[in-house]
């Protein structure tokens, strides 16, 4: 019982590293995922704090479906503004870079300061990106500033949609863990 207990702190702080993790533009739900595959491998079904398979097979599926609504949200911006794809694709490293800054850059606010830093940061970056990659196609400074907004609201918009569903997964481990 004493390791099972080890197990699930270990788990829990792994899912609250994988829910931060997604502020920052990283896999923090496949982190979720892999964390719950291994708890379900290392801890028995039968415990009364198991986890099982079903569980984490749900837990992929919500990871596919944030995923896709990420991808979905800021490519649709940049598209819908009349980005090209390299514009894209600098938005997407642009969120990953800015959400890095903003993390260690942070707020004067403590504990969430450094997470509503790290998303608007991220919302910068893609941005930038953004706009840099529509500059380097040919457009002017005029015509790349309606893109780099584009990418900011759907860099802003993905990741919120990506953190709920972070959140119902992180949800749905615990009542997995407890409900028996």
């Amino acid at each position: 019982m004493v390791a099972t207990i080890a197990w699930v702190i270990l788990f829990c702080l792994l899912l609250a590293v994988g829910w931060i993790m997604t502020l920052l533009a990283l896999p923090g739900n496949w982190l979720l995922v892999a964390a719950a595959a291994g708890y379900a491998w290392l801890v028995s079904d039968d415990s009364r704090l198991g986890l099982g398979w079903p569980t984490v097979t749900a837990l992929a599926v919500l990871a596919v479906v944030g995923e896709l609504l990420e991808l979905v949200a800021a490519s649709r911006g940049v598209r819908q503004a009349g980005g090209s794809r390299w514009s894209a694709l600098l938005a997407l490293l642009g969120s990953v870079a800015g959400g890095f800054v903003g993390m260690f850059a942070g707020l004067p606010i403590p504990i969430v300061g450094p997470l509503i830093a790290a998303i608007l940061f991220a919302g910068v970056g893609a941005a930038l990106g953004a706009v840099a990659g529509e500059s380097l196609g040919g457009r002017s400074l005029a015509e790349s500033h309606p893109v780099g907004l584009a990418a900011f609201r759907g860099r802003l918009l993905g990741t919120v949609a990506k953190m709920i569903v972070g959140s119902v997964m992180v949800a749905v481990s615990l009542c997995a863990l407890v409900v028996r």
